[in-house]
C-alpha cells in the first residue's frame, strides 16, 4: 500500500500553522441575529507530523464562548485530507469529513441529515480567512453564515485558541 510521506499534512498546511486572532461576522439566521465576536484560531503540528490540530474560540461581547477542535490528517488509502471535528455544544463527536486542497484553499464539507456546512480556509497576504455556508434540506445553494478574518499572532505573544 502506498502511504503519504510523514509530514504531508503539516507541509500542505504550513501557511496555517501558528496562532491567529481576529473577528468573526455572523449573518442573521434562524439561530440568532447578525453579530460580531472575537476569534482565536490555532493550527499546530501533532503526531510526529502526521496530523495538524485546529482549535478555535469565539468570544461574544457578553463573555460567552464557543470552542471547537479538529484534526487534519491524511487517509493512508487516498491522498485527501480528513477533518475530525468536536464542538463545545455537548454533542457526541462527528465522523470524519473529507476535505479538499485546491489552489491554496482548504475546503471541508460536513454533512448531516439536516444539510451540509461548507468551510473554506485560506491564507493570503498574511491574513487567514475562514468562511462558512449552509445548504439546508433541498436547497441548491450555500447561504453564508459566518466569516472570520484573522492576523497571525507573533511568536511568544498570547493568542492561543
Amino acid at each position: 500500500m502506498d502511504r503519504p510521506l510523514p509530514g504531508s499534512v503539516q507541509e500542505a498546511l504550513e501557511g496555517f500553522l501558528g496562532h491567529w486572532t481576529g473577528t468573526t461576522q455572523w449573518e442573521a439566521t434562524a439561530w440568532g441575529p447578525a453579530r460580531s465576536t472575537a476569534v482565536a484560531i490555532s493550527f499546530a503540528r501533532a503526531a510526529a507530523g502526521l496530523a495538524v490540530t485546529a482549535s478555535y474560540r469565539h468570544t461574544g461581547a457578553d463573555g460567552s464562548r464557543t470552542e471547537g477542535h479538529g484534526v487534519f490528517t491524511v487517509d493512508p488509502d487516498r491522498p485527501d485530507m480528513l477533518w475530525y471535528h468536536v464542538n463545545s455544544m455537548g454533542l457526541p463527536p462527528e465522523p470524519p469529513a473529507r476535505a479538499s486542497w485546491q489552489d491554496g484553499v482548504l475546503t471541508v464539507e460536513r454533512r448531516s441529515d439536516r444539510g451540509t456546512a461548507r468551510h473554506t480556509f485560506r491564507v493570503v497576504g498574511g491574513v487567514l480567512t475562514h468562511a462558512a455556508g449552509l445548504r439546508l434540506g433541498a436547497a441548491s445553494d450555500f447561504s453564508p453564515f459566518m466569516t472570520s478574518v484573522c492576523q497571525r499572532v507573533p511568536e511568544g505573544a498570547d493568542g492561543q485558541a
